[in-house]
Order: structure tokens, then C-alpha cells, then sequence
């Protein structure tokens, strides 16, 4: 985010490339640079006739090229962007030319999302030499929370710990995602406010109440009765709930809890940077600690690792998504 804020800032001083190759696996930074640029380079009279937008399933490298050679009319520079890149790798080395020598009135962005160069091959040097290489990497989910809060915070709002971990929970490290959901919200709610779980849960649609991160807290606790209503409510609600998701974050729990019970500095700062965890969170492994003890957790972790094999259908015949979570609660609780 600071490469980012940085890029922004440099071409707010004017301090142009000639060339802006955006790429990697994480497309919202790659958009929110393009867009950028696009509205900001030139004026509005200035596009008319210096700003042009290709797509790479449209166009060969030649094209870009040709159109990138033109001279701006009436203009200090052009701009040219050209989305969805990622459908020239076939032929991407042979911008290379270009790249040597690019025209100094010409904006040249590009837009190759989910892909990178080979670092290896002389292309990324040339761009880099006479322009900008920008990286867009994913996230990591333990990542993201920290990301919504500073989101927010620039745009004067706060977000409780348990809403983040709802939408992270949901949404993943889908950052794009995230941030349409966040614009909603900030849409509906004053500036200054603080999302709570009752706001994701009526703007957004997801329950405050039926959802991993709460089954989690069930779970820690040894409260039955709550984690079996948890995976009805996820028998009911297949679609929204998918058994792979739940399997996967209840095994992710007991993993972290089984290295809690490793760790010997049992600082919560060191807990949480171990666990890959917010700080407000450790409250509840500190609970399943108690409650759960090193043999168990391995009992457990094997538990649902069988299960999780089985909700694929290897080994065994097809059971309701139902039967395997309240089997997998029988193992936990027993």
C-alpha cells in the first residue's frame, strides 16, 4: 500500500513514466492505478483526442506499439492504457523494443493482472530501466484485517474486531470484494461511525450469529448446544456455508491452537504475531486452551482431516453435509 500511495503521489507531482507495467495475482491496487491515471493525467478536453483504452484480447503488441508512437494533438502528452494485458503473454517479449526506447509524450499503462513477467528474461529490465514495474501481490488472510482498518481509517471510519473477522471471513483476501462491500456500507452509514456485526449482517447478509467465526467461539468453549445449531443452520444454508470453507477454518482453529500450546513465550504479542491472529482474538484460544489439551487437539486435527476426505467422497459413500458437521462436532466434544 505505501508502493502504492507513493506511485499516487508521484504522479500527482507530475513526475510522469513513460511506461506503467502493473501485474501480479492481486487485480484491485492494478485497477485502482489504472483508474487513477485515467482520470487524472489528463484534463477532460485533453482525452477526447490523447486518450485511448485497448483490450489485449483485442489487440497484438503491434497495435499497442503503434498507437503508444502516435504524437498527442494539442497536448503535452497522450495516454494510452491497455486492459486485460494478461492475454498478450504470447507475444508480450516483443514490446521489448519499445521498452528501449519509449516515446517520452506517451503514458503507457498496462494492465496484467493475475500473471508476472519472468523476472529472469530481459523485458521486466527494460521496463524497469526506462519505466515502472509495480507488483500486485495477495494478501494473506491475517493480512487483511489489518488492510480494512487502514482502509477505513483514511476514509474517517472504524470497524469492531468481530465485523472485520466477518468479512474476511467471507470474503477472503478478495480485496476488490471487500472494498465494493466496504463503499456500501460507508454509502449507508454517516462518516465518523464504526461497523459493527449488525451492520455487515443487515447491508451485507451475512449472520452475526451463524457463521465460522462464532461456530470457532462455540467450539473453544465446549458450548454444544450453540456449535450444533451453528452446523443446522450451515445444513440449511449449503450455498452460503459451504462444508469445504468450514472444514477448512476448523482445521486452520485446532492447528493454531496446537501451536499455542507449543509456544513457551506466551506474551500475547508474540502469541498473536505466532498464530497469525489479532490480539482481540486470543481471548478465545486462551479459553480452548483449557479446555482442549495437546493430545486432543492431535485427536482432533486427525478427526477432521478424515472428514474432510470423506466430504469429497473418497472412502466412503456420500453423507448430508449435516451428518458429516454434527459427526465432526462428536469427535471435537468427546
Amino acid at each position: 500500500m505505501d508502493e502504492v500511495l507513493k506511485i499516487v503521489n508521484d504522479i500527482k507531482a507530475g513526475n510522469l513514466k513513460p511506461i506503467y507495467f502493473l501485474m501480479g495475482e492481486e487485480p484491485y491496487y492494478i485497477d485502482k492505478l489504472s483508474d487513477y491515471i485515467e482520470k487524472n493525467v489528463l484534463t477532460d478536453d485533453e482525452k477526447s483526442f490523447n486518450q485511448t483504452v485497448l483490450y489485449g484480447r483485442d489487440v497484438t503488441i503491434d497495435d499497442v506499439v503503434g498507437t503508444a508512437k502516435r504524437f498527442p494533438m494539442m497536448a503535452e502528452r497522450q495516454v494510452v492504457i491497455v486492459k486485460e494485458a494478461q492475454d498478450l503473454i504470447k507475444t508480450i517479449d516483443n514490446l521489448k523494443s519499445y521498452a528501449d526506447n519509449p516515446m517520452p509524450s506517451t503514458v503507457l499503462v498496462f494492465c496484467y493482472k493475475y500473471k508476472v513477467l519472468d523476472k529472469r528474461k530481459s523485458l521486466i529490465k527494460s521496463l524497469a530501466k526506462h519505466g515502472l514495474v509495480f507488483e500486485s501481490k495477495k494478501l494473506y488472510d491475517n493480512q487483511v484485517g489489518q488492510w480494512i482498518n487502514r482502509v477505513l481509517h483514511g476514509k474517517g471510519y472504524s470497524i469492531e474486531p468481530k465485523a472485520n473477522a466477518m468479512l474476511v471471513e467471507f470474503l477472503g483476501n478478495d480485496l476488490s470484494k471487500i472494498n465494493n462491500e466496504l463503499e456500501k456500507l460507508q454509502i449507508i452509514l454517516p462518516k465518523g461511525s464504526t461497523i459493527s456485526p449488525k451492520d455487515i449482517e443487515e447491508n451485507i447478509g451475512f449472520s452475526k450469529d451463524f457463521n465460522n467465526f462464532e461456530l470457532l467461539k462455540a467450539l473453544g468453549a465446549r458450548n454444544q448446544l450453540k456449535a450444533f445449531q451453528i452446523v443446522q443452520y450451515f445444513a440449511e444454508n449449503q450455498k452460503a456455508n459451504p462444508i469445504v470453507v468450514t472444514t477448512s477454518t476448523v482445521f486452520g482453529f485446532y492447528v493454531k491452537l496446537l501451536k499455542y500450546h507449543g509456544i513457551k513465550d506466551k506474551n500475547p504479542k508474540n502469541v498473536a504475531a505466532v498464530l497469525g491472529v489479532s490480539p482481540f482474538f486470543l481471548a478465545d484460544y486462551d479459553v480452548a486452551m483449557k479446555n482442549y489439551p495437546m493430545k486432543k487437539v492431535s485427536q482432533i486435527i486427525a478427526a477432521i482431516r478424515e472428514m474432510d476426505v470423506r466430504s469429497k467422497g473418497v472412502g466412503a459413500n456420500a453423507l448430508p453435509v449435516g451428518d458429516l458437521l454434527k459427526e465432526m462436532l462428536v469427535k471435537v466434544f468427546n
